[in-house]
């Protein structure tokens, strides 16, 4: 059979070329991916919202045109505003010291006053909600072991509102309430999506457990929040440091941008305040919980990489090799000093004074360590001391507070009951319950036709629905970052292993739910980059963009749900006891 003959019955006119492998498979929908251009892959451009939806509720041509420019700033702001409400309704209930409060509410107290922690007497928080100006903030000073930053934070809200639950709860209420605006902010930036940013925000906003730690005293709400702002900074010197190496490079005859391996291995970023800015939240960081420390190794990297991925871009024959030389040292210096030096400064009160616990340590002493240490079977063995009276005693003194610091957190494995593994978070495996009483019939609320005691209670519990729905989009984020590159996927993911990977090699350790209110942002970026993509992409058939909607958006009014019945449990609502209990899912809840 002659070639034209076999041509001919393929279908092909003599001498045309056969189809392509992308042509071939049109016939079962495969659509080729359109050809960005480089200026594009630099610096995406943000998608510009339509007016449908105004038209639709009847919104005039000319307001329409405004509400849509309005909308970069005006959603993020009014989810922020829903958000605040819901925060701060009734934020001084309970009137209790619940929980971790006992120790960071009174140690707030005493930084503001006399900048060191004290040593306060047993059972005196009744006193404190009985009548707050009878209590004296003790001069002895108190063992603590975390860094001051977020009990500064708090002891602004007691400095402002007094020593009450509200005063307490204020500063973290605002900066949970800020941390919704921020990622309102972040997730338009880096999905370049008004709408996907809001909805992430949104989620935050509707998440059971950042909204119960937002409402109470703790230091993980504001060690999120300066995680969350670093994150925001290093995503805005990516944009400009791309945008200045888009700058740099040459345009064709035809407007085209092209690559140039000299510029993209020669040019100098420059200044980057927004990288210097994530080195100071990464300190503030670090000077609130010292896992602090962990984010502040993996956003390191991830900026690092991000240099790479800009100047592979920009046309960098070996963009590792010039990161090296070009970036890696400013990063560190933007980075780690940056913060070292944010830490120490947030040490100025112990420093300052002379009474913080340890703070007279190395008066007399010669070495870093105690003179002797207590070993089993042994009794007191003597340490060898070294003469370091060349170091400042204070410096001295401040090691040796440290070294013991780090020592109670790794060797603290008593058990709590509302103890749990980090396997079991992602899951609510076992929320923590921060308050709980059980009110009589006729008394605090509770129903006198009821046969039983209600239940008031306060738990610490992500919204279940968001955080299952947060199993499979961890799993997106994961698949779309290795297969599809999707650096969006992979800042995503490095979040969400900066917060949560290092607790799993302190299994032993006496750990809880609450702390994985760290990555909880990360989580609703997830959840938000899956409903975009379940939303399908614009040019999308009709019918399967209104079956992502459907599915999207019942997706989102069952996680609001949820949200919403279990506002009793999350605001300490006096509730009968068969209501509770239907509200209490798993055994290991209580």
């Amino acid at each position: 059979m002659t070639s034209t003959a076999s041509e001919a019955q393929q279908g092909r006119a003599p001498g045309e070329r056969p189809p392509s492998w992308q042509q071939r498979l049109r016939r079962f929908g495969y659509v080729p991916r359109p050809v960005i251009g480089l200026r594009e892959r630099l610096v995406p451009p943000y998608s510009r919202p339509g007016t449908q939806v105004w038209r639709v509720l009847g919104v005039p041509p000319v307001l329409a045109g405004h509400l849509v420019r309005w909308a970069a700033w005006g959603g993020p702001l009014l989810v922020a505003l829903v958000a605040g409400l819901l925060r701060f309704w009734h934020l001084g209930s309970p009137k209790a010291v619940i929980f971790d409060e006992t120790y960071y509410a009174k140690d707030a107290w005493a930084l503001v006053h006399q900048g060191y922690e004290g040593q306060w007497p047993k059972d005196v928080d009744k006193t404190i909600l009985a009548d707050p100006s009878s209590v004296q903030v003790p001069v002895e000073p108190g063992y603590v072991v975390h860094p001051p930053v977020g009990k500064w934070v708090i002891g602004l809200g007691e400095h402002l509102f007094g020593f009450t639950p509200f005063g307490w709860r204020f500063m973290v209420c605002v900066l949970g309430t800020l941390s919704v605006l921020m990622l309102c902010r972040i997730g338009r930036r880096l999905f370049r999506s008004t709408f996907l940013g809001c909805l992430a925000g949104a989620l935050l906003a509707v998440d059971g457990l950042h909204f119960v730690m937002s409402r109470t005293a703790l230091l993980d709400q504001v060690l999120m929040f300066f995680v969350l702002g670093a994150f925001g900074c290093l995503l805005i010197d990516r944009d400009r440091s791309r945008r200045r190496l888009a700058a740099a490079l040459w345009t064709d005859d035809e407007g085209v941008l092209r690559p140039d391996a000299g510029i993209a291995d020669r040019l100098r970023l420059g200044w980057r305040p927004w990288r210097i800015a994530a080195g100071v939240c990464l300190g503030l960081a670090c000077g609130t919980k010292w896992n602090g420390l962990y984010i502040l190794a993996a956003f390191g990297l991830l900026t690092v990489l991000w240099d790479v991925g800009a100047r592979r871009t920009a046309g960098a024959v070996r963009p590792f090799l010039t990161v090296l030389k070009r970036d890696v040292l400013p990063a560190f210096v933007s980075t780690v000093p940056v913060a070292v030096a944010t830490y120490l400064v947030s040490w100025t009160g112990w420093f300052a004074g002379k009474d913080g616990y340890y703070r007279n340590w190395a008066d007399g002493r010669k070495g870093l360590s105690p003179d002797h240490v207590s070993l089993p079977l042994l009794g007191d063995v003597p340490l060898p001391q070294f003469d370091m009276t060349w170091v400042p005693a204070v410096v001295r003194s401040f090691w040796h507070y440290e070294s013991e610091v780090y020592s109670f957190h790794v060797n603290l494995t008593s058990g709590h009951t509302y103890e749990s593994n980090p396997w079991s978070w992602i899951v609510q495996g076992r929320p923590v319950s921060y308050f709980y009483e059980s009110p009589k019939p006729g008394q605090e609320g509770c129903p006198a036709k009821v046969t039983s005691d209600c239940a008031q209670e306060v738990l610490a519990l992500g919204t279940p629905l968001l955080w299952w729905a947060a199993c499979f989009a961890v799993l997106y984020v994961l698949w779309r970052w290795a297969f599809r590159r999707d650096w969006r996927a992979g800042a995503i993911a490095c979040g969400i292993v900066a917060g949560w990977l290092p607790w799993f090699f302190y299994q032993e350790r006496t750990i809880f739910l609450f702390y994985a209110v760290v990555f909880v942002p990360f989580l609703c970026l997830a959840v938000a980059m899956m409903i975009g993509a379940m939303l399908g992409p614009p040019d999308a058939h009709e019918r399967r963009r209104v079956a992502g909607a459907v599915g999207a958006g019942l997706l989102v009014l069952l996680i609001v749900w949820n949200f919403i019945y279990f506002w009793p449990i999350y605001t300490g609502q006096t509730l009968p006891i068969d209501e509770w209990r239907d509200r209490i899912w798993f055994d290991t809840w209580v």
